[in-house]
């Protein structure tokens, strides 16, 4: 196996890394919050793996993993928004292609990412709405905070969910307070220490 490790991996290893560095670029329309695309994989990719814990008949390891890897190519074209897209074009599969030329596995990789993109699979979709899921956490912590322009995103980002699974997860969400579970077991530790 360490025979099949190049400079081309290490070089996928640092463009995987340049995304905890690159703003998801929609939050400035929200007028607060801010993610990187790193962070917006770790909850895409960590909802995934609650869906697959809650939909034990499908591939884990092949939800996770589209999830974890489906924003793979912003390393190199940035994140755009839905504004952006009216005008910018990206080349998706140039930047993929070019990402993954050199690499063993970059077939598999590719593939991953197209199967999300195409959204056919049980797996892509939930892979789709564990990627909705991820924003409606973050509108949903930021209404709880008293910010009032996430509750107009919501009904839209809410609409783009297609599973069951995916509309049930946001659903409770929705009736949860960002807070709620560290409150849970709340003790006042001025309390105790009377």
């Amino acid at each position: 196996m360490s025979d099949n490790i190049n400079n081309s991996i290490a070089d996928l290893l640092f463009e995987a890394n340049i995304l905890k560095k690159i703003p998801r670029s929609g939050f400035h329309f929200l007028g607060a919050g801010k993610e990187s695309v790193a962070e917006h994989v770790f909850i895409t990719t960590f909802i995934a793996y609650i869906m697959s814990k809650i939909m034990p008949d499908i591939d884990a390891l092949r939800l996770i993993t589209m999830c974890l890897v489906h924003d793979l190519t912003e390393a190199r074209t940035g994140d755009l928004n839905y504004v952006q897209k009216k005008y910018v074009r990206t080349e998706e599969n140039k930047a993929l292609k070019d990402a993954t030329r050199d690499i063993l596995f970059g077939d598999s990789l590719a593939d991953l990412i197209h199967e999300f993109n195409e959204g056919k699979s049980a797996e892509a979709e939930l892979a789709r709405d564990a990627d909705q899921l991820s924003l409606v956490l973050e509108l949903k912590s930021l209404i709880d905070i008293g910010y009032k322009p996430p509750e107009k995103w919501l009904p839209f980002v809410l609409d783009r969910l297609k599973t069951k699974t995916g509309k049930k997860l946001a659903e409770s969400i929705l009736k949860t307070t960002e807070d709620s579970w560290w409150f849970k077991d709340y003790v006042d530790i001025s309390e105790r220490n009377n």
